[in-house]
């Protein structure tokens, strides 16, 4: 009996047991976490209060965000020298680099237009035949480089032969006229004959000298002349001026009418650079404005100066043509050819200018390999005004510094062969 008494008393401290120990077990979750939380804050109040006791001291927050910037430069800097391009001078010469200075120099400025080459028109002929007749000999061909009265083609013209008919029989009219003439002055000199017959003779001489004149002159203006081996009908069609055969519309058995254009002779000694002015340049473009004109399939550039500026603008394009009259002797400008233009608007001087050829693009960037030693680094450079020779520099290199103003495209490769291999 008194065990059980005993065992009662003992369960019923049990639930008194448990209820303390969660009471304790709360009072420690509380002061544990109590003390995390005021831990930051104590922190963040010693360390405004060491800032109040150092002003020159950043927060923490900008110390973290000028290490981040740290961080970046200096990952640029590393990939600047990862990007330098190592080369002995023997190396240079070989590989044909050409090291020159940034300095001041005289910058134009340019507009840049578009344009195409044609055909000199005041140095282009429409042959034609001039005369109804049936071609028998074709002697020419498109391509060919022609003389001036070189024979292009012979026809048969039979109303060539009435005109040379015509100019044989005012000979012989002629001739004859004038030995009646004599004749009549000899008699009425001696008195045989009245004055009225030697007037009479005297008008027929003067109109058969006429009569032959015409039909002399309608031959030259053929080009035809008198008949060659007793062919009344052979018709000779000749070049008109030194050029080439830019078209021929002719073959043999085809029968030509006057006004058929059978060849086209151009003289490609000049051609015309023709482009196209819209309205906002049209104030700038002047005649005997100097210009450069190169083209867009291939290497080549030439000077000229600017000979026409249409005065109509085109209700449809809402632009104007100008032409620049342009020197081709070894017929690099052949008619058809796009070209890009630039008209010299004007010319400053510059403190800062790079060779044009020196500027190459890495990335998104434009970028000029400048020499430190033996080594080229690739800076990026902001550029202005530029013309066919030079580029000014805004920023990005400083004048006296060396760069590589000719083949620097030899110095890019050699950045994209390391990327490459660093890549493997």
């Amino acid at each position: 009996m008194k065990f059980d008494v005993t065992r009662r008393m003992t369960l019923a401290k049990w639930p008194l047991l448990l209820a303390f120990l969660l009471v304790i077990g709360a009072a420690l979750a509380g002061w544990i976490f109590a003390s995390g939380k005021a831990e930051p804050e104590v922190a963040e109040q010693r360390d405004h209060a060491e800032d109040k006791d150092h002003p020159d001291k950043k927060p923490h927050d900008e110390q973290a965000k000028d290490k981040h910037g740290d961080d970046e430069g200096h990952a640029e800097e590393k990939e600047a020298k990862e990007s330098r391009v190592t080369m002995t001078d023997t190396q240079i010469k070989q590989s044909g680099v050409e090291i020159a200075t940034a300095g001041p120099a005289r910058v134009g400025s340019a507009v840049k237009l578009i344009g195409e080459i044609h055909l000199n028109a005041d140095r282009t002929v429409h042959v034609v035949p001039r005369l109804i007749g049936l071609v028998e000999t074709v002697l020419a061909s498109a391509g060919d480089r022609v003389r001036k009265d070189q024979v292009l083609a012979v026809i048969s013209s039979q109303s060539l032969a009435d005109q040379r008919s015509d100019l044989l029989a005012a000979r012989k009219r002629l001739a004859l006229a004038r030995t009646t003439l004599a004749r009549e002055k000899k008699l009425w000199e001696e008195k045989i004959s009245a004055e009225q017959d030697y007037q009479q003779a005297q008008q027929a001489a003067a109109e058969a000298e006429i009569a032959l004149q015409s039909a002399t002159q309608k031959l030259v203006s053929l080009r035809a002349g008198t008949a060659s081996g007793g062919n009344l009908t052979r018709y000779e069609i000749r070049s008109p001026i030194d050029g080439v055969i830019t078209a021929k519309e002719i073959s043999v058995g085809e029968v030509l009418k006057e006004d058929s254009s059978i060849f086209t002779v151009a003289d490609l000694a000049t051609v015309w650079a023709e482009m196209t002015i819209y309205a906002k340049d049209l104030n700038v473009v002047k005649v005997g404005q100097k210009a450069i004109i190169k083209a867009t399939a291939f290497e080549s550039q030439s000077t000229g100066t600017v000979s026409y500026v249409g005065s109509l603008v085109g209700k449809e394009t809402r632009a104007a043509t100008a032409r620049i009259v342009l020197p081709n002797p070894d017929g690099t400008w052949r008619p058809g050819l796009a070209v890009n233009i630039d008209l010299l608007a004007g010319e400053a001087d510059v403190p800062i200018v790079i060779a044009s050829k020196a500027v190459q693009t890495l990335g998104d960037k434009t970028t000029v390999f400048v020499r430190e030693g033996d080594q080229f680094e690739p800076r990026p450079v902001q550029l202005g005004r530029s013309d066919d020779k030079w580029s000014e520099v805004i920023a990005g290199l400083k004048a006296g510094e060396q760069y590589a103003a000719k083949n620097s495209f030899i110095l890019k490769a050699e950045i994209g062969k390391g990327e490459a291999e660093h890549e493997r």
